[in-house]
């Protein structure tokens, strides 16, 4: 863990936390200031009913100075399309929404910061923002984004509800692109674990190894520090003991509601240390090229990636262990194998992917994904040699 070297921390999302807080929501906009607010979704909350209770909560609370929903965009669309933000954008501008509620997963999570982001500077065509894979910026010129935004995600795994950076598709280059600039975060985030109730066992098992990622990527970091751990470890000492019990029993609120904290805490902790991520790295690649959901990619991928880069991974064997409340005693060797392992099990037990077949991915196609893994912008952090990401590919396509 990085002792001396230079970080910056910052956690400037509001959490709000507790089963039903969402009846808040129209009380949190007023004290924004928002009048006209635009709802984001998906088709699928819509279709379950999430998006229909949303507007709910507004139209039971509607009076003449309550802020009202003047919009909602159901269309947001997987990975966070630029074809879907710029449309949401278009529609945010014709119903004259000044303030932005983002309802769903990490794609529409993702997608309100798109539309945030474009309406702050004016933009017609967010793709021109992104269109080169990496688009950073770092106060002072990114200046304050004053558009009250309330998130409220309906997974626990991303964390993207309090993430000042996001992830979009380029459908014209099938890049993923990624945003990271401060202010583009919600200023509120609402976790309501009851809006979860309803996920399948296999989503809430391969959102649940997205923040279990997130979590040991933040504690292998070499730019991990106290605030980092305070989140991560944490987090991945959570995600072990409540998983198995929230894909056991979706209708066990205590784990859902443990499981959004921990989600919550975990990206924050891959925030505040983010520097090498293979994981990620690889994860990005076979969600480019095959279209596999980001954390099925990371459950895939995170046992896989361990054991191919040791060299990384062994100074921190020992937080590892710790982190998935492991004994901690014993050699790095000996302790980062028994950690391995324990992923592997784990794995087992939730029910999660454990390679890429059903996507389609083949070792035929070694020379994209080595192009794709060595190309991505994570890959500037921690380039992995190429005989490594052969070898990972290998296993992760089963």
């Amino acid at each position: 863990m990085s002792k001396t070297g230079y970080f910056q921390y910052s956690m400037r999302t509001a959490v709000h936390c507790a089963p039903g807080s969402i009846i808040r929501l129209p009380n949190l906009f007023a004290g924004m200031g928002a009048k006209r607010i635009l709802l984001l979704s998906d088709a699928g909350l819509k279709q379950v009913g999430i998006v229909d209770q949303i507007v709910s909560v507004f139209e039971n609370m509607s009076s003449g100075n309550m802020p009202k929903l003047v919009g909602v965009y159901p269309e947001v669309t997987p990975d966070a399309g630029c074809n879907a933000v710029n449309a949401a954008l278009a529609y945010a501008r014709e119903v004259s929404a000044d303030a932005i509620l983002a309802v769903g997963g990490g794609s529409v999570l993702d997608a309100a910061k798109g539309v945030k982001y474009g309406l702050h500077h004016s933009l017609t065509d967010f793709r021109e923002v992104v269109s080169g894979g990496l688009r950073m910026e770092s106060w002072p010129k990114a200046q304050p984004i004053t558009i009250p935004h309330i998130a409220v995600p309906t997974t626990a795994g991303t964390g993207a509800e309090v993430s000042a950076a996001a992830v979009f598709l380029d459908e014209e280059t099938g890049i993923k692109c990624n945003l990271a600039v401060p202010f583009i975060e919600a200023d509120m985030a609402v976790l309501d674990a009851n809006l979860t109730i309803g996920l399948p066992d296999f989503l809430t098992a391969s959102t649940g190894m997205d923040a279990l990622t997130h979590a040991l990527e933040g504690v292998a970091s070499p730019g991990a520090n106290h605030f980092s751990d305070a989140h991560s470890i944490l987090a991945a000492q959570l995600i072990e003991k409540t998983l198995p019990k929230a894909v056991a029993n979706g209708k066990d609120v205590d784990a859902r509601n443990d499981m959004m904290q921990a989600s919550t805490l975990a990206i924050n902790g891959f925030v505040a240390s983010l520097k090498a991520i293979p994981v990620h790295n690889c994860a990005h690649a076979f969600g480019s090229l095959y279209h596999v959901p980001h954390g099925d990619a990371n459950a895939v991928l995170l046992p896989i990636v361990m054991e191919a880069l040791p060299e990384f991974y062994l100074p921190n064997a020992k937080r590892l262990a710790n982190a998935l409340n492991m004994d901690t005693n014993g050699s790095d060797e000996a302790l980062l194998s028994g950690v391995i392992e324990r992923i592997k099990s784990f794995q087992q037990e939730i029910g999660c992917a454990t390679d890429f077949k059903r996507w389609g991915a083949k070792v035929e196609d070694m020379e994209k994904i080595v192009m794709a893994i060595a190309s991505d912008p994570a890959a500037l952090f921690f380039p992995i040699p190429i005989d490594r990401i052969q070898k990972i590919a290998i296993k992760a396509a089963g």
